[in-house]
Parts: C-alpha cells; sequence; structure tokens
C-alpha cells in the first residue's frame, strides 16, 4: 500500500514561525511532524509514501530529506510539488499516477497519529466504500467538522456545530480508492476533499466513518 502526506499547506495559524519553516517541518521532540508520520506508516508495513508540498518550499524539503536521510529509506519516499495551493485534493492529479490502482492512504502533514492500520484497512475493505475516514473522540467538539452518522456510514459534516451529534471528529487520515478521483475536476484552481469530493460520496452512501479506538 501506498500513502500520500499533503504538506502543502501555509501554515498561517503558527505564523510568524511558519514564515521560517513549514509546517510539517516544524519539529516535536527534535523530530519533525514529518518523520514522525513517516516512522507511524513504516511501523505500518506501508511499502511507499509520496510528500506532496509547494514548490515555494522545495528547498526546504530537500534539505530535509538529505538532512534525515541516514534515518529514512530514500527509494521509498517521493517528494511532490505543486506550483500554488491547490487545495486538500486539488494537487492530487499530480501524484494519480503514482498511486496506481490500488487503494490508498491519504494524511494531513501537521498532525501525530497512532492507530492500528490493519484494522482501519479490514474496516474499509468490509463496507466497500470509495472513501473511509479515521475518527478519534475529542472533548470538545464543538471546534471541529462533526459526522452525521448511521451506524458507520457518514451522512454529513456538521461544522463547528453548537450541538454536536458525537464527540467524534476527523483525524486527518484517509482510505481512498482510487474510483475517489472520478469525482474530481481537476480542471478547478482548488478542491478541497472536505467540502468538493466527499459530499458527493456521501450522497452514493460510500462515505464511512472508523471509530478509533485506542489511538
Amino acid at each position: 500500500m501506498k500513502a500520500i502526506i499533503l504538506a502543502g499547506g501555509l501554515g498561517t495559524r503558527l505564523r510568524p514561525v511558519t514564515y521560517e519553516i513549514p509546517k510539517p517541518l516544524i519539529t516535536v521532540k527534535k523530530k519533525p511532524i514529518l518523520n514522525h508520520l513517516i516512522d507511524f506508516f513504516h511501523r505500518s508495513k506501508v511499502e511507499e509514501i509520496g510528500v506532496l508540498a509547494s514548490r515555494s518550499h522545495e528547498p526546504d524539503f530537500k534539505r530535509w530529506r538529505k538532512s534525515w536521510a541516514e534515518e529514512m529509506p530514500d527509494e521509498k519516499i517521493s517528494l511532490f510539488f505543486e506550483e500554488k495551493p491547490r487545495g486538500t485534493f486539488g494537487g492530487m492529479g499530480l501524484v494519480k499516477d503514482w498511486l496506481g490502482d490500488e487503494t490508498f492512504l491519504m494524511s494531513n502533514g501537521d498532525e501525530l497519529k497512532e492507530l492500528d492500520l490493519d484494522a482501519f484497512k479490514k474496516f474499509h475493505d468490509h463496507h466497500g466504500g470509495t472513501a473511509s475516514i479515521a475518527l478519534v473522540e475529542v472533548p470538545n467538539p464543538h471546534e471541529y467538522g462533526v459526522p452525521v452518522m448511521e451506524g458507520y456510514k457518514i451522512l454529513n459534516f456538521l461544522e463547528k456545530p453548537e450541538n454536536p451529534p458525537s464527540n467524534m471528529i476527523s483525524s486527518g487520515l484517509y482510505l481512498l480508492n482510487p474510483e475517489i478521483f472520478n469525482h474530481a475536476d481537476f480542471s478547478k484552481d482548488y478542491i478541497m476533499i472536505e467540502k468538493d469530493i466527499f459530499p458527493k460520496i456521501a450522497a452514493a452512501d460510500k462515505l464511512f466513518g472508523f471509530p478509533v479506538k485506542n489511538g
């Protein structure tokens, strides 16, 4: 299985720090967030990892890969660069051929994660959806998008609801089938998977939520 990490965000909420360094390269316990994600995927036996970043940050990511080369198998990590910000799915056209025709993982590049990927994959295969979202429980879901669910099926997302239906929110980790690309119009400059892709899949009863336990 392959995984693509979205690392092209501008990190506006962490400015002025992110004027100097891309958000995924900010360190936690002296190691970049991106490294923690790569370690997580390697532990879960993900064969190849792609990092989709901004062309404006190309020198930063090339310097990062050189600095951490001894800790990462270079041949299994590919860097892709989009010329301008295109949202959380707009740049995926660059990696479509690299991903091939198998189910793949997609992750935000600015979050730390730990969960059972084998269980997530079995869940996704069992439900036969186009997309599955790993959901995590938070004490205050009012600040997030909260899924409206029927069993494990996601019907809709409520953005920062006053009366959330549950404490579960998206973890920013998805299992996606290649058919998801059929729902994307890459002639558009900006595509958000949350607003432009997932509602279409939910309408087709093909979007599911995987509640993470002990994650």
